[in-house]
């Protein structure tokens, strides 16, 4: 109807001189209703393109790391929250370069989920996950600072020197306190059957950080791999980085099926993890 007024509009003025007085009365008429009609548009446009509830959108699950056979899921170092992940998959701002044995692929995992895929044609083998959690959820970690010298709410500089010793000194606590409640775990699980061992800890550079490299394995009695953990940690001075894979069949994600595929891939993730772009 705004269409049709704009046109009689046009058309009056072109013609004024010859307008009878009705029609100047019917100019009038159409005035007002186009006016009615252009008042009343924003309530009909919003009633037809009405906003979706935010009901319909789909949040993103939070993931858990698998770190034993059981129900537990809490690393030893007193993680009591859920990671701080950011929007989407870590991964593809972090991944700097990616090395795999020939005929294998190594991508961010398509999701928001923070997993990095290991590939072969086309087929995934394993993946590897990445947790980040904020020092201020990490009471625990905290006291390790402090008992490594770092005094409680200073500012935390990652590349000073003095605060480097201090920080890998803190990890190398995380690490032993993670071994012995593992170990106290797996006594438990594994019933005499699998016998517990921890790697000693080693020094290893995650992107721009110094960190700890780690792990743990449990080796059957009577032969073979029950499982087999593969682990990094890093502080930046606000969050804890957590990288981690294994062979584990109780294990939900950030695992690989086949022992013998995540033996191959160690070394690449080592070289994949000191090229990260950490910190951000």
């Amino acid at each position: 109807m705004l269409q049709c007024y704009k046109y009689n509009k046009l058309q009056c003025n072109q013609q004024l001189d010859t307008i009878s007085e009705r029609s100047k009365f019917l100019r009038v008429y159409h005035l007002l209703i186009g006016l009615i009609l252009l008042a009343l548009s924003p309530f009909i446009l919003k009633s037809v393109f009405k906003r979706p509830s935010s009901d319909n959108n789909v949040q993103p699950r939070p993931t858990q790391s698998s770190l034993t056979p059981s129900v537990t899921a809490t690393p030893a170092s007193a993680v009591i929250t859920q990671p701080s992940q950011p929007p989407g998959n870590i991964w593809k701002s972090v991944l700097r370069t990616t090395m795999a044995p020939v005929g294998w692929d190594v991508a961010p995992c398509k999701g928001d989920e923070p997993f990095l895929c290991v590939s072969s044609n086309g087929k995934t083998l394993g993946s590897v996950e990445m947790e980040i959690f904020p020092l201020s959820q990490q009471p625990k970690f905290l006291n390790m600072l402090i008992t490594a010298g770092i005094p409680k709410g200073v500012k935390i500089d990652y590349q000073n020197p003095s605060y480097q010793d201090k920080i890998r000194q803190a990890l190398d606590t995380w690490v032993t306190d993670e071994y012995a409640v593992l170990t106290k775990e797996r006594l438990n699980s594994y019933a005499g059957k699998v016998n517990f061992s921890g790697y000693p800890p080693q020094k290893a550079n995650i992107g721009k950080l110094q960190g700890v490299r780690y792990g743990f394995t449990g080796l059957k009695r009577e032969g073979g791999v029950q499982e087999q953990h593969l682990k990094y940690v890093a502080f930046d001075g606000n969050s804890l980085y957590v990288i981690n894979t294994a062979y584990d069949l109780t294990s939900k994600s950030g695992k690989f099926d086949k022992y013998e595929n995540l033996a191959v891939f160690e070394p690449f993730l080592s070289e994949i993890t000191s090229k990260l772009n950490l910190p951000q």
